[in-house]
């Protein structure tokens, strides 16, 4: 049972290999709490299945014949929106982030042989059943969220700092494609996903834009138009002109947690950084992005009509953190703006 359901959670799993489709049946099917309504094997019969049976949540590969799961996700997320986890056979290969920005929620790694099933069963399972409790809904273009007056600054920001959860990687290509050739200031970011896949995020967003995008380094330089990640397992922090990363233990369960780098870029920057919270569930780096509020600096938060999942931006908003709330189309030009 999850989120108010007083049901199992029904499962659609999508896999063109019959083994495969068993073990997942299998192992998420194990606990009680589960129901694997169906099995597809590709990506057109995934659609029409999730169409007809509506399950809570898809488990969807990428490399099927005939119909692949990125025509199942584009066909899926357009007539029956359903919070999808694809599977992929390799977190290092950059094809998992084009599935995400065609609306699906989250990558996990698929077994190895050596995997334990128990423990990725465990591991699996709790991935489906927070993605169970996300409404995904079709962004309309257009739709605007209110828009809170900031308070004028004088001064430009030198610094953009950004964090992001659950539908983050499609929000962050959009916002970096759109930034204007020779942005002024470095860009750090903050992104929570499964362990092992921000080397291939950083990968896809290089590829996506004209912006050097890389996993930072500790001790690296902030450079104008750069935008450093932070790593699997390590916070990610600055100091003046540097990246700083962090064994400190996780926060609010998060590690990287957003609320360290914008704590530590409002102590350092001050009224000079620019906060940004993206879409994501939780409330990380709602305290961190009201103290860059505090500390006088900009800060932003993507609207709900064009977030995956409001509930980051909607803490911060509550918490009031947040000088503007703007469609995420918008965030490119008000970012222009900030570090003119």
């Amino acid at each position: 049972m999850t989120f108010g359901l007083d049901r199992p959670i029904r499962v659609l799993v999508a896999d063109d290999s019959e083994l495969f489709r068993e073990l997942l049946a299998r192992v998420i099917g194990s606990d009680p709490g589960f129901d694997v309504v169906a099995v597809a094997a590709d990506g057109n019969e995934a659609a029409a299945q999730a169409r007809s049976l509506k399950p809570d949540v898809i488990t969807m590969d990428l490399n099927m014949p005939d119909a692949d799961g990125f025509s199942g996700i584009a066909r899926i997320m357009a007539e029956t929106p359903t919070p999808i986890l694809v599977l992929t056979a390799n977190r290092e290969e950059t094809v998992g982030f084009r599935a995400l920005s065609l609306g699906a929620l989250d990558l996990l790694e698929k077994p190895q042989a050596t995997t334990d099933l128990d423990d990725y069963g465990r591991l699996l399972r709790s991935r489906l059943r927070l993605l169970a409790g996300v409404k995904v809904i079709r962004h309309v273009r257009g739709l605007r969220e209110r828009v809170v007056a900031a308070p004028r600054r004088s001064g430009r920001a030198e610094l953009v700092a950004i964090g992001a959860s659950l539908g983050g990687p499609r929000a962050l290509a959009a916002i970096l494609r759109n930034l204007p050739p020779g942005f002024r200031a470095p860009i750090v970011v903050v992104q929570h996903i499964a362990d092992g896949f921000t080397e291939g995020l950083a990968s896809w967003l290089a590829g996506e834009t004209h912006l050097d995008v890389h996993e930072a380094r500790d001790g690296e330089a902030l450079v104008p138009g750069a935008v450093a990640l932070a790593p699997t397992g390590r916070h990610l922090e600055v100091a003046e002109g540097v990246a700083r990363l962090s064994d400190a233990a996780p926060v609010d369960t998060f590690k990287p947690s957003v609320t360290p780098l914008l704590v530590s870029a409002a102590r350092v920057y001050g009224p000079r950084v620019c906060g940004v919270i993206l879409t994501g569930m939780g409330r990380d780096g709602a305290e961190g992005l009201k103290a860059i509020k505090d500390a006088g600096g900009p800060t932003l938060a993507q609207d709900e009509a064009t977030s995956a999942v409001f509930g980051m931006p909607r803490a911060a908003i509550e918490l009031g953190a947040v000088d503007r709330v703007l469609p995420l189309d918008d965030i490119p030009r008000a970012l222009a703006e900030l570090v003119r």
